[in-house]
């Protein structure tokens, strides 16, 4: 996000606030529902932008005149034309001193509702924003000092009496050159509410808006299954609104009743030739249908159902919303079959409900691979048996009881690697059978990955039959095997091409691992095996790669491997860096077919934004931001192929220095939003703008599902508020709340006032229980507002919370508090 907003500060809050979404709970839903509410006709329902019939905000810093204190180097490049000549490319820069300013004088005398100041590398630390009537005496607006570079700051000004010089009066320095801003933006008014979005991710390939009344879902809805197969997706459905509606929805195979949901699964009953995952959906005042031929393309719309409710059906906790679907009719089916996240377990454990944190998260995005990256130098995560014929007498539980015990400690410098300790553990076979029926519970094929011959560092630990002298590296004097290396190193391991044992391994762990996984993939890894001679490399992955072969699964490498005898027609070549001839040859001659992992556009260990302490910068050169991952063509990315050898894409979380899944969804979110709508939706109906308008949207729904995102500064977060219906009685703290989400604000940017129906005014504050910080990796929580008011007489009444951010328009939420005597 941009840096935070400023604004004068707020009149003190009457008491402290609680937690968000808890405040939503009621244990009389259904009367306080049914309460009416006291407002006047045609006021905005609980949740939504107020309306504006304003004229369009203007920037009066276009038509101004810009000047400066000083210029650095004296050259006309960094003038300070530049600040209002509305190219975001050029830029004003100061001489290296702190006190320097750059101000604009205004064509006319206007009132100033905000400025806008985007710093695109040499920022103040420290600044004021000051106003003038005749350039001679200064009013100081803002006195402000900002801890992150490059940033943009929004700052209210709200002049009552017009202004006609504007000035950013610079205090202190960032660095040792001068200041540097590329636009100064002054506005004479807050910006238009945002166009309505459905904001449907990813992109159907169909929708058609009607208008007119919505669906309602009510306590009387049922869900109807019909057909083979749609009984599973609707129980799915119903698991997710009963939780935030406190509704019984059952699920039924007859008996439709009022307003009901309909999933019909069979022949003919979704797209034609998209059978696998298509849908369709309709919805009207009178009911929602959803049509699929099979299961999966039935959950698909699901999902997409799940997007048009509010974003309060998110919560785990029962609340108190309108619960309305637009009057829609869609048809959608992918555009390519795979579309997976990676997670790489080796370097640093997940335990089973992250993991099924991490399939719930992405699968409501129509994610349907969870590829995981088992075993690494650093770890060995997964348990395997010994075989009944077991010739070399290999412990197999090593692997778990000696290298599930490990994970990344420092790097090669000694330095902490991460915000703590690689995280040590291992799935029992038990466990790994939860992660696939989980996956498969949300139309999820698990891949598991045993990556080889390099990164095989915990085998080599674990086993002291593996350690023979060929392969690499070698034990220390007196040792049986290698010692843990828990840096960040790559390419220094490998099995031993010339021995038996490491074939004798490598058959028994792929037959123990095809055997627990019901999906038709197995991966080998194959990359990055730098000190394995290329002969002995060809050799032992043909070897693997006919063993994947004769268990009957289709084998997926790194595309590394692409230049070896692949089994011809049933092979998969996952491309992350260099050379897509190699792949294009293993398409033309082994008939491969390909997944995209392309490290600048997949790769989300990479930072996304230069505020971001901790990430990789190599594969952009820079920050891989949200655009990069989703400004791509998968169609066209390999020369020399066709689209229907492009199996989908993947995006892939290494894990060097993230650390369970709250910092995992932070770096993978929303970019794996991005490579989703990459992977499903048709290339001519994907833009960028598009996109992150309806992404805007999806940022409250994550804050209420607790999916932990990186507020990207590029999306304009959009704000909701939910009130809580409640009772009081007269004479005591009525306690009615309002839950607001705001993606990468902190309490401090956000104004807010209750206006209540008998014309009583109050100022109230903000707070969330979890602020947003990017050095700590965190997006931040709903925030609550709670009011402090003491009704004397009984009766109802509305409160319509207003929250303010400078530069924007207000959101509105409204409540009813219904007041009894006081006994």
């Amino acid at each position: 996000m941009p840096d935070a907003p400023s604004r004068p500060p707020l009149r003190p809050r009457r008491r402290p606030i609680s937690a968000a979404l808890p405040a939503l709970l009621t244990a009389a839903l259904p009367a306080l529902l049914a309460a009416a509410l006291l407002a006047p006709p045609g006021a905005a329902q609980a949740s939504a932008a107020s309306p504006t019939s304003s004229p369009t905000p203007v920037n009066l810093a276009l038509t101004g005149t810009a000047t400066a204190s000083s210029v650095e180097l004296d050259r006309d490049d960094f003038v300070a034309a530049h600040v209002n000549d509305g190219a975001p490319g050029t830029r004003w820069s100061s001489k290296y001193q702190d006190d320097n300013w750059v101000q604009v004088a205004l064509a006319r005398p206007a009132a100033v509702d905000h400025v806008k100041i985007s710093w695109p590398n040499a920022c103040a630390r420290e600044f004021v924003l000051q106003t003038s009537a005749d350039g001679a005496t200064w009013t100081d607006v803002a006195d402000l000092r900002r801890d992150t570079c490059p940033r943009t700051d929004v700052i209210e000004v709200g002049s009552k009496d017009p202004v006609s010089f504007v000035r950013m009066q610079g205090r202190q320095r960032w660095a040792a050159y001068g200041y540097s801003v590329s636009e100064f933006e002054i506005w004479d008014r807050p910006a238009a509410p945002p166009e309505p979005t459905l904001g449907l991710l990813p992109e159907p390939v169909s929708v058609q808006e009607h208008g007119g009344t919505p669906f309602t879902l009510h306590a009387n809805t049922r869900i109807v299954a019909l057909g083979d197969g749609a009984k599973a997706p609707a129980e799915y459905l119903a698991g997710v609104l009963r939780r935030s509606t406190g509704h019984r929805l059952p699920v039924a195979g007859r008996g439709w009743g009022p307003a009901p949901i309909v999933i019909d699964v069979g022949p003919g009953k979704g797209p034609a030739g998209h059978e696998a995952e298509g849908y369709t959906l309709t919805a009207t005042a009178d009911r929602v249908r959803i049509g699929a031929a099979t299961p999966n393309g039935a959950l698909n719309g699901v999902q997409t159902l799940r997007q048009l409710l509010p974003q309060w059906v998110e919560s785990d906790t029962v609340v108190a919303a309108d619960w309305t679907v637009p009057a829609v009719t869609i048809t959608d089916y992918p555009r390519f079959e795979h579309r997976g996240v990676m997670l790489d377990v080796a370097r640093s454990f997940y335990p089973v409900e992250e993991v099924k944190a991490t399939i719930d998260a992405a699968a409501q995005f129509k994610i349907n691979r969870l590829h995981l990256h088992l075993t690494d130098d650093q770890g060995w995560r997964i348990a395997i048996d010994d075989p009944r014929d077991n010739p070399s007498g290999i412990d197999y539980g090593l692997l778990t009881g000696v290298s599930g015990a490990t994970a990344m400690t420092y790097n090669a410098s000694g330095q902490l690697m991460g915000t703590e300790l690689g995280i040590t553990g291992h799935y029992t076979k038990a466990d790994y059978a939860e992660i696939v029926r989980h996956a498969a519970e949300n139309g999820m094929t698990v891949i598991p990955e045993i990556d080889m011959p390099g990164h095989t560092n915990a085998a080599l630990h674990a086993i002291p039959q593996l350690n023979t002298p060929g392969a690499r590296p070698r034990p220390q004097p007196g040792q049986a095997t290698v010692p843990h290396n828990g840096t960040g190193s790559v390419g220094y391991s490998s099995f031993d091409a010339g021995s038996d044992v490491t074939y004798e391994f490598v058959r028994h762990v792929l037959t123990e691992i095809s055997e627990m996984t019901p999906g038709p993939y197995l991966h080998i890894g194959g990359d990055e095996a730098h000190v394995t001679d290329h002969a002995d490399y060809t050799t032992m992955v043909d070897a693997f790669t006919r063993d994947v072969a004769s268990l009957g699964k289709t084998v997926v490498g790194w595309n590394e491997y692409a230049g070896t005898a692949l089994p011809q027609g049933k092979a998969v070549v996952q491309f992350w860096n260099g050379n897509r001839s190699a792949v294009a040859a293993a398409v033309n001659n082994r008939g491969a077919k390909v997944i995209l992992s392309p490290a600048a556009n997949t790769y989300v260990p990479q930072k996304q934004d230069s505020r971001q302490p901790q990430g990789g910068t190599w594969a952009c050169g820079g920050p891989c931001g949200l655009d990069r991952h989703y400004n791509w063509d998968p169609g066209t990315f390999v020369p020399g192929i066709q689209e229907s050898s492009v199996l989908g894409v993947e995006s892939a979380l290494w894990g060097e220095f993230i650390r369970r899944v709250g910092q995992a969804q932070y770096y993978s979110f929303p970019r794996v939003i991005a490579t989703a709508e990459v992977g499903w939706s048709p290339q001519s109906r994907r833009d960028y703008g598009d996109f992150t308008t309806r992404l805007s949207k999806a940022g409250g729904r994550l804050t209420v599902q607790g999916t932990n995102f990186f507020p990207t500064a590029d999306v304009a977060w959009r704000m909701d508020v939910l009130g809580a219906p409640t009772t009081a009685r007269s004479g005591e703290p009525a306690r009615a709340t309002w839950t607001v989400t705001a993606p990468g604000h902190a309490s401090g940017d956000l104004a807010a006032t209750v206006t209540w129906s008998d014309g009583v005014e109050e100022d109230v504050a903000l707070t969330t229980a979890r602020p947003a910080s990017i050095p700590g990796m965190q997006v931040n929580d709903a925030f609550t507002a709670e009011s402090g008011r003491v009704f004397d007489q009984p009766g109802k009444y509305t409160g319509t919370l207003s929250v303010r951010v400078p530069g924007r328009s207000p959101v509105e939420g409204r409540l009813t508090v219904t007041v009894g005597d006081h006994d």
